[in-house]
């Protein structure tokens, strides 16, 4: 009985491909199986799940489905994305996706329309939001629009805080933590699991010393670790998250650096990105060897593209994630946003974001790099 069953849902198939793909007639795709339905939405492009949500409630609802994360897990993992929100309209991200070198435009969660927040941190395809007072913290998945609020904590000076993110275990749905550090060494803790924070600490004064955070450069997160730089004592405060130890790395002042220090994750690797002078000014990249503990040259930018930027007095603000690290230039004239791929080694100058009605173009607000996944829950 199941092979004849087996049979004839393969000769229904057969005959839906011999009909032309062009010509799209209701009467056949009606009738395309649905055990297909989450083998073929697996595997479309990311950026399609814009769209596709939009379809049916059916097909949005084929998301949270434990079949449908099976077939998605087993998709190669795509390059990661930059997220922006723009000063042109904070209601609004600007999306840009490095595989289709394409932006995309969208608007907040509707129970977020009359909050402005923008993003400080993210892990896996979720990320942590704060509204503009910083008092109230969100997290959520931009991709499928599902947010949740933390709740409320008043035991920190959250204005001058650098917050990370890390996992619990290989997802999501094993939960997360996230950590708030401030520049008096007081920390605290939100676990997702229990859906509540740990009553706040202050990291150890052989940590302290006491030092000033580098809250430009966003905290990274390996291998359970989370990295914050901090430019006194310099180098890098680290928290590992399973023992609860805090640890100090130096980073040594080199005469030629100068400001633009930027740690960035990509592969589970700790990159550091800087602005030096020699002979002329350079973007360099280094990489943190853990078993010697030192900094080892990567690579730098092209000489001409940097030129080209610091001629207009670019500042510059960098975020990584996975293979991919981002470059944000700005100045009063000046928007541009450079990818630099790990991997291959290659830097490219990204277009530039238009507004969704008009040809202005956006300046970026805040930013961040995250990874997209559709089956990532807050």
């Amino acid at each position: 009985m199941e092979f004849g069953e087996s049979s004839r849902r393969k000769s229904r198939r057969n005959k839906l491909i011999i009909c032309s793909s062009n010509e799209m007639l209701p009467k056949i795709w009606e009738k395309f199986p649905e055990d297909l339905f989450e083998v073929v939405g697996a595997r479309l492009p990311t950026s399609t799940f814009f769209r596709f949500l939009c379809v049916s409630r059916k097909w949005n609802s084929m998301l949270t489905s434990h079949s449908f994360r099976d077939q998605y897990a087993q998709i190669p993992i795509s390059q990661p994305w930059f997220y922006t929100i723009t000063h042109d309209n904070v209601n609004t991200a600007a999306i840009y996706d490095p595989s289709s070198n394409k932006w995309h435009h969208q608007k907040v969660h509707s129970f977020l329309e009359k909050l402005v927040i923008y993003p400080l941190t993210s892990i896996s395809g979720i990320i942590c939001f704060v509204n503009i007072h910083h008092t109230r913290f969100f997290v959520g998945n931009p991709l499928t629009q599902t947010f949740k609020e933390l709740p409320a904590c008043s035991s920190m000076d959250w204005s001058q805080v650098a917050v990370g993110m890390c996992m619990n275990g290989k997802s999501t749905i094993e939960g997360y933590k996230i950590l708030f550090l401030g520049c008096n060494g007081q920390y605290i803790i939100f676990d997702s699991n229990k859906n509540k924070w740990y009553e706040s600490k202050v990291i150890p004064t052989s940590i302290r010393l006491p030092y000033i955070l580098n809250l430009r450069s966003q905290a990274i997160s390996v291998d359970g670790c989370l990295y914050f730089m901090s430019s006194y004592p310099n180098g890098m405060v680290c928290y590992n998250t399973l023992s609860g130890i805090w640890n100090h790395f130096s980073i040594l002042i080199l005469h030629d650096m100068i400001s633009g220090r930027f740690l960035v994750e990509c592969g589970g690797q700790i990159m550091f990105v800087c602005v030096m002078i020699k002979s002329c000014v350079s973007i360099c990249i280094w990489e943190f060897e853990k078993t010697t503990l030192l900094w080892k040259y990567f690579d730098k930018m092209p000489r001409e593209l940097c030129l080209k930027l610091y001629k207009k007095g670019a500042n510059m603000i960098c975020v990584g994630n996975k293979d991919m690290i981002f470059l944000c230039f700005s100045s009063e004239k000046l928007f541009m946003l450079v990818t630099y791929d790990v991997v291959k080694k290659e830097w490219f100058k990204a277009p530039r974001s238009l507004l969704p009605r008009g040809m202005a173009y956006q300046r970026f607000r805040h930013k961040i790099a995250f990874y997209p996944c559709i089956t990532a829950t807050p």
